[in-house]
């Protein structure tokens, strides 16, 4: 295990990656590591703090410049492992990500293509067959959840306190809209995708399963097993797939609250089709 872990706290995607990972994650910002799940051999991914980055922003869990090209390196690898195997080996990406690492550094070498060359590589694994699972442990923030976990299969996670996806943090979008955060709170309870609760995300189709009644910071035995059962139901689910993600405006959930995006691409494919 690398020294980083017994330096510092520990991070909710660590604990998680040790959890279903045991002791084989490689160095910081990306732990990366392989272990048995339901039977079949499991690519973990997580990325975590790295409190000796050169980049002062992308020190804690953050999407960085070296994330984004770790990330796309170590799935690429998991990728060529399986290229001649007809049955591609599972991958979990463990998510506790608070944001991108945004600075004038970050901008001025890149960022977007870092972040770009994960979510390809993440896309590239599922349209190779291999399937993807996001688990969602703490935070889902912005570009760092579309780089690592938003192009999974599936998407399942933690119905805990700290656990949630959103595009800005509570404090900025309070800022930004000219509210307070107990205001934005409010607003998040009569409008779905202002909302930070990981319920209200469910609602909009783009979770598969919500896991209740699980200690996220100290999870025991049982609750690790019956994540590690999630998972595994995940993966069996996400083979039957064709590797694409339309499933997520075909739920009951996406067909009730995303009624209007599916009917504004519905128009755009008819007037596309007939271009």
């Amino acid at each position: 295990m690398n020294a980083t872990t017994h330096s510092q706290a520990l991070t909710r995607g660590m604990r998680w990656f040790e959890a279903l990972a045991g002791d084989t994650a490689t160095a910081a910002p990306v732990w990366s590591g392989e272990a048995s799940l339901g039977g079949e051999t499991v690519s973990f991914f997580a990325v975590v703090p790295d409190p000796d980055n050169r980049f002062p922003r992308a020190r804690e869990n953050v999407v960085g410049l070296e994330q984004g090209w770790r990330l796309a390196h170590t799935v690429r690898a998991t990728i060529a492992r399986d290229a001649s195997s007809a049955r591609k080996r599972p991958i979990v990406a463990i998510v506790d990500v608070k944001s991108q690492a945004y600075g004038y550094r970050e901008e001025t070498l890149g960022i977007h293509l870092a972040c770009a060359s994960a979510v390809d590589a993440y896309a590239s694994a599922r349209d190779a067959g291999h399937p993807v699972i996001a688990l969602i442990v703490g935070p889902a923030m912005s570009g760092a959840f579309l780089a690592h976990g938003y192009q999974a299969n599936r998407i399942v996670a933690l119905d805990a306190p700290g656990t949630m996806v959103h595009a800005m943090g509570k404090e900025a979008a309070a800022r930004v809209t000219r509210r307070t955060v107990e205001a934005l709170d409010e607003l998040g309870e009569k409008i779905t995708p202002m909302s930070y609760t990981m319920a209200s995300f469910a609602k909009l189709g783009l979770l598969d399963n919500l896991i209740k009644d699980v200690d996220a910071d100290a999870p025991t035995d049982a609750q690790i097993e019956r994540v590690r059962g999630v998972l595994a139901e995940s993966i069996q689910s996400a083979r039957a797939d064709k590797h694409g993600l339309a499933r997520r405006l075909e739920s009951d959930a996406a067909k009730q609250t995303r009624a209007a995006s599916i009917e504004v691409r519905r128009r755009l494919a008819e007037q596309w089709d007939a271009a």
